[in-house]
Protein backbone atom coordinates (compact mmCIF):
# COMPACT_ATOMS: atom_id res chain seq x y z
CA UNK A 1 0.00 0.00 0.00
CA UNK A 2 0.78 3.45 -0.89
CA UNK A 3 -0.14 6.57 0.65
CA UNK A 4 -0.55 9.38 -2.01
CA UNK A 5 0.08 12.83 0.78
CA UNK A 6 -1.17 16.75 -0.76
CA UNK A 7 -0.81 19.48 1.36
CA UNK A 8 -3.01 22.35 0.11
CA UNK A 9 -4.26 25.66 0.68
CA UNK A 10 -6.81 27.42 -1.17
CA UNK A 11 -6.32 25.66 -4.93
CA UNK A 12 -9.41 23.77 -4.98
CA UNK A 13 -9.73 24.17 -8.83
CA UNK A 14 -6.02 23.00 -9.13
CA UNK A 15 -6.55 20.21 -6.24
CA UNK A 16 -9.23 18.83 -8.25
CA UNK A 17 -7.12 18.53 -11.76
CA UNK A 18 -4.55 16.55 -9.17
CA UNK A 19 -7.46 14.32 -7.65
CA UNK A 20 -8.87 13.52 -11.47
CA UNK A 21 -5.57 12.21 -12.65
CA UNK A 22 -5.22 9.99 -9.90
CA UNK A 23 -8.21 8.46 -10.46
CA UNK A 24 -6.82 7.16 -13.91
CA UNK A 25 -3.46 5.87 -12.63
CA UNK A 26 -2.60 2.65 -14.49
CA UNK A 27 -1.44 1.49 -10.65
CA UNK A 28 -4.60 -0.33 -9.11
CA UNK A 29 -6.77 2.11 -6.99
CA UNK A 30 -7.46 -0.52 -4.79
CA UNK A 31 -3.23 -0.52 -3.41
CA UNK A 32 -3.48 3.02 -3.08
CA UNK A 33 -4.96 5.92 -0.85
CA UNK A 34 -4.97 9.76 -1.32
CA UNK A 35 -4.89 11.60 1.91
CA UNK A 36 -5.13 15.37 1.52
CA UNK A 37 -4.29 17.95 4.03
CA UNK A 38 -6.27 21.26 3.93
CA UNK A 39 -3.96 23.72 5.89
CA UNK A 40 -6.32 26.63 6.58
CA UNK A 41 -7.94 26.41 3.11
CA UNK A 42 -11.71 28.46 3.54
CA UNK A 43 -12.25 28.36 -0.34
CA UNK A 44 -14.61 25.67 -0.12
CA UNK A 45 -11.98 22.63 -0.71
CA UNK A 46 -13.12 21.09 2.82
CA UNK A 47 -16.54 20.62 2.16
CA UNK A 48 -15.93 19.13 -1.89
CA UNK A 49 -13.47 16.49 -0.67
CA UNK A 50 -16.33 15.57 2.24
CA UNK A 51 -18.81 15.46 -0.37
CA UNK A 52 -17.23 14.40 -3.74
CA UNK A 53 -17.66 11.31 -4.92
CA UNK A 54 -14.92 9.32 -6.26
CA UNK A 55 -13.48 6.18 -6.71
CA UNK A 56 -10.47 6.97 -4.91
CA UNK A 57 -9.98 5.88 -1.60
CA UNK A 58 -10.14 9.54 -0.48
CA UNK A 59 -9.09 10.96 2.95
CA UNK A 60 -9.67 14.77 4.10
CA UNK A 61 -7.40 15.87 7.35
CA UNK A 62 -7.93 19.72 8.25
CA UNK A 63 -5.58 22.16 10.21
CA UNK A 64 -5.23 25.88 10.95
CA UNK A 65 -2.99 27.48 8.41
CA UNK A 66 0.37 26.15 9.51
CA UNK A 67 2.63 25.62 6.40
CA UNK A 68 3.37 22.83 4.46
CA UNK A 69 5.75 20.87 6.89
CA UNK A 70 2.87 20.98 9.23
CA UNK A 71 0.40 19.83 7.00
CA UNK A 72 2.80 17.01 5.26
CA UNK A 73 3.55 15.63 8.88
CA UNK A 74 -0.27 15.54 9.49
CA UNK A 75 -0.82 13.47 6.39
CA UNK A 76 1.68 11.24 7.24
CA UNK A 77 0.30 10.84 10.63
CA UNK A 78 -2.84 9.90 8.94
CA UNK A 79 -1.66 7.51 6.05
CA UNK A 80 -1.34 3.70 6.14
CA UNK A 81 0.59 3.41 3.40
CA UNK A 82 4.42 1.52 4.20
CA UNK A 83 5.33 4.20 1.08
CA UNK A 84 4.79 7.70 1.42
CA UNK A 85 4.61 9.92 -1.86
CA UNK A 86 4.25 13.24 -1.75
CA UNK A 87 2.89 15.38 -4.61
CA UNK A 88 2.23 18.96 -3.88
CA UNK A 89 -1.84 20.62 -5.49
CA UNK A 90 -0.56 22.22 -8.21
CA UNK A 91 1.23 18.86 -9.79
CA UNK A 92 -0.84 16.51 -12.09
CA UNK A 93 0.89 13.30 -12.32
CA UNK A 94 0.94 11.53 -15.20
CA UNK A 95 -1.11 8.14 -15.51
CA UNK A 96 2.15 6.07 -14.66
CA UNK A 97 3.84 8.77 -11.53
CA UNK A 98 2.87 5.76 -8.78
CA UNK A 99 3.22 2.61 -11.06
CA UNK A 100 6.61 4.34 -11.92
CA UNK A 101 7.26 5.36 -7.88
CA UNK A 102 6.32 1.74 -6.78
CA UNK A 103 8.62 -0.09 -9.42
CA UNK A 104 11.97 2.43 -8.38
CA UNK A 105 11.13 1.16 -4.80
CA UNK A 106 10.61 -2.56 -5.78
CA UNK A 107 13.62 -2.87 -7.66
CA UNK A 108 15.94 -1.59 -4.49
CA UNK A 109 17.15 -3.79 -1.36
CA UNK A 110 17.80 -0.85 0.44
CA UNK A 111 15.51 2.15 1.57
CA UNK A 112 15.92 4.81 -1.06
CA UNK A 113 14.22 8.50 -1.99
CA UNK A 114 12.81 8.54 -4.92
CA UNK A 115 12.46 11.54 -7.18
CA UNK A 116 10.45 12.43 -9.94
CA UNK A 117 10.16 15.45 -12.69
CA UNK A 118 7.81 18.02 -12.44
CA UNK A 119 7.52 18.92 -16.16
CA UNK A 120 5.48 22.09 -17.99
CA UNK A 121 2.23 21.29 -18.88
CA UNK A 122 1.84 21.57 -22.90
CA UNK A 123 -1.23 23.08 -22.24
CA UNK A 124 -0.29 25.86 -19.72
CA UNK A 125 1.85 29.50 -20.52
CA UNK A 126 4.38 30.04 -17.34
CA UNK A 127 5.35 33.39 -16.74
CA UNK A 128 8.89 34.38 -17.53
CA UNK A 129 10.55 33.68 -14.01
CA UNK A 130 8.26 30.71 -13.86
CA UNK A 131 9.81 29.24 -16.77
CA UNK A 132 12.73 30.22 -16.26
CA UNK A 133 12.56 28.44 -13.11
CA UNK A 134 11.51 25.52 -15.23
CA UNK A 135 13.99 25.56 -17.59
CA UNK A 136 16.56 25.52 -14.89
CA UNK A 137 15.11 22.33 -13.20
CA UNK A 138 15.25 20.46 -17.04
CA UNK A 139 18.59 20.98 -17.13
CA UNK A 140 19.35 19.41 -13.94
CA UNK A 141 17.03 16.67 -14.83
CA UNK A 142 19.19 16.04 -17.78
CA UNK A 143 22.03 16.01 -16.12
CA UNK A 144 20.86 13.36 -13.77
CA UNK A 145 19.99 11.09 -16.64
CA UNK A 146 23.05 11.32 -18.62
CA UNK A 147 25.00 10.56 -15.20
CA UNK A 148 26.66 14.05 -15.57
CA UNK A 149 25.81 13.49 -11.09
CA UNK A 150 23.77 11.97 -9.25
CA UNK A 151 20.83 13.06 -7.44
CA UNK A 152 21.37 14.74 -3.94
CA UNK A 153 19.38 16.20 -0.93
CA UNK A 154 19.37 19.29 -3.11
CA UNK A 155 17.18 17.87 -5.74
CA UNK A 156 14.71 16.97 -2.53
CA UNK A 157 11.61 18.71 -3.38
CA UNK A 158 8.22 17.15 -2.13
CA UNK A 159 6.26 18.58 -5.03
CA UNK A 160 6.80 14.90 -6.78
CA UNK A 161 8.60 12.32 -4.45
CA UNK A 162 8.94 9.09 -2.06
CA UNK A 163 10.08 7.26 0.27
CA UNK A 164 9.18 4.86 3.34
CA UNK A 165 7.41 6.06 5.81
CA UNK A 166 9.82 4.13 8.31
CA UNK A 167 12.22 6.33 7.30
CA UNK A 168 10.01 9.43 7.57
CA UNK A 169 9.36 8.59 11.29
CA UNK A 170 12.52 7.55 11.94
CA UNK A 171 14.00 11.03 11.40
CA UNK A 172 10.90 13.54 12.61
CA UNK A 173 9.47 14.70 9.40
CA UNK A 174 9.22 17.52 8.33
CA UNK A 175 10.41 20.59 10.52
CA UNK A 176 7.78 22.91 10.75
CA UNK A 177 9.57 25.84 12.03
CA UNK A 178 10.64 26.38 8.38
CA UNK A 179 7.71 27.53 6.11
CA UNK A 180 9.87 26.94 2.45
CA UNK A 181 12.96 24.88 2.48
CA UNK A 182 11.32 22.28 4.84
CA UNK A 183 11.69 19.75 2.57
CA UNK A 184 15.54 19.92 1.50
CA UNK A 185 15.82 20.53 5.45
CA UNK A 186 14.52 16.79 5.97
CA UNK A 187 17.07 15.32 3.32
CA UNK A 188 19.90 16.75 4.24
CA UNK A 189 19.24 15.00 7.47
CA UNK A 190 18.67 11.69 5.21
CA UNK A 191 21.78 12.44 3.74
CA UNK A 192 23.43 12.43 6.93
CA UNK A 193 21.93 9.15 7.14
CA UNK A 194 23.94 8.06 4.41
CA UNK A 195 19.99 7.52 2.13
CA UNK A 196 20.67 7.39 -1.21
CA UNK A 197 18.36 9.12 -3.83
CA UNK A 198 17.26 8.16 -6.97
CA UNK A 199 15.90 9.90 -9.87
CA UNK A 200 13.04 8.42 -12.11
CA UNK A 201 12.34 10.23 -15.04
CA UNK A 202 9.51 8.50 -15.61
CA UNK A 203 7.75 9.39 -12.35
CA UNK A 204 5.82 12.76 -14.15
CA UNK A 205 4.12 15.43 -12.80
CA UNK A 206 3.20 18.24 -14.67
CA UNK A 207 3.50 21.58 -12.56
CA UNK A 208 0.81 24.14 -13.39
CA UNK A 209 2.69 26.49 -11.41
CA UNK A 210 0.60 30.08 -10.82
CA UNK A 211 2.93 32.42 -8.59
CA UNK A 212 3.54 36.71 -8.86
CA UNK A 213 6.35 38.20 -9.37
CA UNK A 214 6.70 39.33 -5.91
CA UNK A 215 5.82 35.67 -4.63
CA UNK A 216 9.05 34.25 -6.86
CA UNK A 217 10.92 37.11 -5.37
CA UNK A 218 10.50 35.50 -2.02
CA UNK A 219 11.70 32.43 -3.21
CA UNK A 220 15.18 33.05 -3.46
CA UNK A 221 15.53 35.36 -0.43
CA UNK A 222 14.03 32.56 1.68
CA UNK A 223 16.38 30.42 0.27
CA UNK A 224 19.15 32.43 1.35
CA UNK A 225 18.55 32.80 3.96
CA UNK A 226 17.20 29.17 5.39
CA UNK A 227 21.37 27.77 3.68
CA UNK A 228 22.58 29.85 6.92
CA UNK A 229 20.25 29.10 9.43
CA UNK A 230 20.70 25.32 8.70
CA UNK A 231 24.50 25.65 8.51
CA UNK A 232 24.26 26.76 12.58
CA UNK A 233 21.06 25.98 13.75
CA UNK A 234 21.36 22.26 11.59
CA UNK A 235 24.95 21.23 11.73
CA UNK A 236 25.24 22.14 7.85
CA UNK A 237 28.46 23.86 7.73
CA UNK A 238 29.43 22.48 4.39
CA UNK A 239 26.30 24.07 2.94
CA UNK A 240 28.32 27.77 3.39
CA UNK A 241 31.25 26.48 2.12
CA UNK A 242 29.26 25.45 -1.03
CA UNK A 243 27.80 28.44 -1.09
CA UNK A 244 30.87 30.60 -1.37
CA UNK A 245 32.88 28.72 -3.83
CA UNK A 246 29.64 28.49 -6.58
CA UNK A 247 29.53 32.70 -5.89
CA UNK A 248 33.41 32.96 -6.93
CA UNK A 249 32.30 30.46 -9.96
CA UNK A 250 29.16 32.50 -11.03
CA UNK A 251 29.66 34.54 -14.13
CA UNK A 252 31.37 37.75 -13.75
CA UNK A 253 28.65 40.09 -14.20
CA UNK A 254 26.65 37.95 -11.41
CA UNK A 255 29.41 38.69 -9.22
CA UNK A 256 29.68 42.33 -10.47
CA UNK A 257 25.74 42.96 -9.96
CA UNK A 258 25.88 41.31 -6.45
CA UNK A 259 28.57 43.53 -5.69
CA UNK A 260 26.82 46.64 -6.35
CA UNK A 261 23.20 45.87 -5.19
CA UNK A 262 24.08 44.31 -2.20
CA UNK A 263 22.64 45.90 1.44
CA UNK A 264 21.86 48.45 -1.05
CA UNK A 265 18.11 48.28 -1.51
CA UNK A 266 16.52 50.76 -3.70
CA UNK A 267 19.42 50.02 -5.98
CA UNK A 268 18.35 46.80 -5.73
CA UNK A 269 14.84 47.61 -5.72
CA UNK A 270 15.36 49.55 -9.62
CA UNK A 271 17.90 47.13 -11.04
CA UNK A 272 15.19 44.38 -9.84
CA UNK A 273 11.92 46.08 -12.24
CA UNK A 274 14.77 46.60 -14.69
CA UNK A 275 15.57 43.31 -15.14
CA UNK A 276 11.69 42.12 -14.86
CA UNK A 277 10.96 44.32 -17.97
CA UNK A 278 13.51 42.63 -19.60
CA UNK A 279 12.33 38.98 -18.16
CA UNK A 280 8.58 40.02 -20.40
CA UNK A 281 10.37 41.58 -23.36
CA UNK A 282 11.97 38.34 -23.71
CA UNK A 283 9.15 36.48 -23.11
CA UNK A 284 6.86 38.37 -25.43
CA UNK A 285 9.45 38.47 -27.93
CA UNK A 286 10.84 34.53 -27.83
CA UNK A 287 14.51 35.44 -26.79
CA UNK A 288 14.88 33.13 -24.27
CA UNK A 289 18.39 34.56 -23.52
CA UNK A 290 16.87 37.83 -22.41
CA UNK A 291 14.47 36.05 -20.24
CA UNK A 292 17.77 33.95 -19.05
CA UNK A 293 19.86 36.86 -18.45
CA UNK A 294 17.26 39.29 -16.22
CA UNK A 295 15.46 36.19 -14.24
CA UNK A 296 19.47 34.96 -13.44
CA UNK A 297 20.60 38.23 -12.17
CA UNK A 298 17.30 38.55 -10.30
CA UNK A 299 17.38 35.20 -8.56
CA UNK A 300 20.89 35.58 -7.38
CA UNK A 301 20.46 38.41 -6.25
CA UNK A 302 17.84 37.83 -3.95
CA UNK A 303 19.26 34.55 -3.16
CA UNK A 304 22.92 36.66 -1.71
CA UNK A 305 20.56 38.73 -0.13
CA UNK A 306 19.16 36.59 1.56
CA UNK A 307 22.96 35.16 3.08
CA UNK A 308 23.94 38.01 4.15
CA UNK A 309 20.71 39.55 5.81
CA UNK A 310 20.96 36.27 8.00
CA UNK A 311 24.92 36.61 8.07
CA UNK A 312 24.34 39.66 9.37
CA UNK A 313 25.19 42.01 6.18
CA UNK A 314 27.14 42.45 3.33
CA UNK A 315 31.08 42.82 5.23
CA UNK A 316 30.35 39.33 6.45
CA UNK A 317 29.19 37.70 3.12
CA UNK A 318 32.13 39.15 1.60
CA UNK A 319 34.24 37.89 4.67
CA UNK A 320 32.47 34.05 3.82
CA UNK A 321 33.52 34.60 0.10
CA UNK A 322 37.12 35.98 0.95
CA UNK A 323 37.39 32.71 3.54
CA UNK A 324 37.79 35.16 6.11
CA UNK A 325 34.09 34.11 7.83
CA UNK A 326 34.52 33.14 11.76
CA UNK A 327 31.68 31.16 12.58
CA UNK A 328 30.12 33.10 15.35
CA UNK A 329 28.29 30.70 17.89
CA UNK A 330 25.53 32.77 18.05
CA UNK A 331 25.05 33.12 14.23
CA UNK A 332 21.56 31.95 12.85
CA UNK A 333 20.15 32.88 16.60
CA UNK A 334 18.20 35.79 14.98
CA UNK A 335 16.55 33.63 12.64
CA UNK A 336 12.53 33.93 12.47
CA UNK A 337 10.48 32.45 10.01
CA UNK A 338 10.84 33.65 7.03
CA UNK A 339 7.19 34.67 5.13
CA UNK A 340 6.30 31.62 2.23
Amino acid sequence: MISVVIPTYNRLESLKRVLAALEDQTFSLDDFEVVVVSDGSVDGTNEYIRNTQTSLDLKLFVQENRGPAAARNLGLAGAVGELILFIDDDVVPDDRLIEEHMGSHDREVDEVVVIGPMLAPPDFRLDPWTGWMQDRLVEQYQAMVSGQWRPTARQFYTGNTSLSRKLLLENDGFDPAFLRAEDVELAYRLADKEVRFLFNPDAKGYHYEERSFESWLAIPYAYGRYDVVFAYQKGQLWLLERLFQEYKERMLWVRGLTSLCLDRPHLSAALIKMMKLLAITGKNTGFNPLIRLACSSIFNLRHYQGVADELGGRQLFFSGVAGKLNHPAHAGDRHQKVPA
